[in-house]
């Protein structure tokens, strides 16, 4: 995609650019009823985004699906997960093994009765990440949760020299990476986004665990 979407995207443009199932893009449909619903009263997203939800979530989430290999990235970690996003989309396309953190306890409420609705059964997690008994994760996901050095502090007790992170950055990512790398030893790639034009999906490795992080 380039340049200013000029329309909402429809469920059958995403499965277009997906290539998703009707099935799959049925669940991601009752997904997002429950999350206009839910929205209201607990405020899981800003009521502007779901005036294009296809694109703004569930492209927006999805998307990550292309960089994974669901059968063998394992265990997932999502940070934050908020609305589920992008750890329950993740799930529903099918990654087992999903692990969605969130400490708000009318987050947490809607992250359960979802998975209930979608017939999905991530890990869900009522506890800040900082609180967990860590455990290695191969992929380590955030979406809108904080910059790019508070997050990799926040993913580190589950990474080992192996995994990823793939994070979901707007357009300030060249100010976050910069300050990331005064304090850690890592790997990035920047790859465009497919439902933003000034979003990357930024992916990123700690290969030396083992070395204590600069100052």
């Amino acid at each position: 995609m380039s340049g200013a979407p000029s329309a909402s995207m429809t469920s059958p443009e995403f499965q277009e650019v997906m290539g998703v199932s009707h099935e799959t893009t049925q669940r991601l449909e009752s997904y997002l009823a429950l999350l206009v619903e839910w929205n209201r009263a607990v405020g899981l997203v800003s009521r502007h985004s779901l005036e294009d939800p296809w694109r703004r979530h569930m492209l927006d989430c999805a998307q990550l699906i292309k960089h994974l290999n669901p059968g063998q990235d394992r265990p997932i970690v999502d940070i934050g997960s908020g609305a589920g996003l992008p750890g329950l989309i993740l799930s529903v396309l099918g990654c087992p093994d999903v692990h969605v953190i969130e400490a708000n306890g009318r987050k947490v409420a809607f992250l359960r009765e979802a998975a209930r609705r979608l017939a999905i059964a991530p890990a869900i997690h009522a506890e800040r990440i900082e609180a967990m008994a860590p455990f290695p994760a191969a992929i380590v996901t955030a979406r809108a949760v904080a910059p790019v050095d508070r997050l990799i502090a926040l993913a580190r007790p589950f990474l080992t020299s192996d995994s990823r992170c793939l994070f979901l950055k707007g357009q300030d990512v060249a100010g976050e990476l910069t300050q990331a790398e005064k304090r850690w030893r890592m790997r990035s790639r920047r790859i465009p986004s497919l439902s933003d034009p000034e979003g990357t999906v930024l992916e990123i490795r700690l290969p030396n665990l083992d070395r204590t992080p600069g100052p």
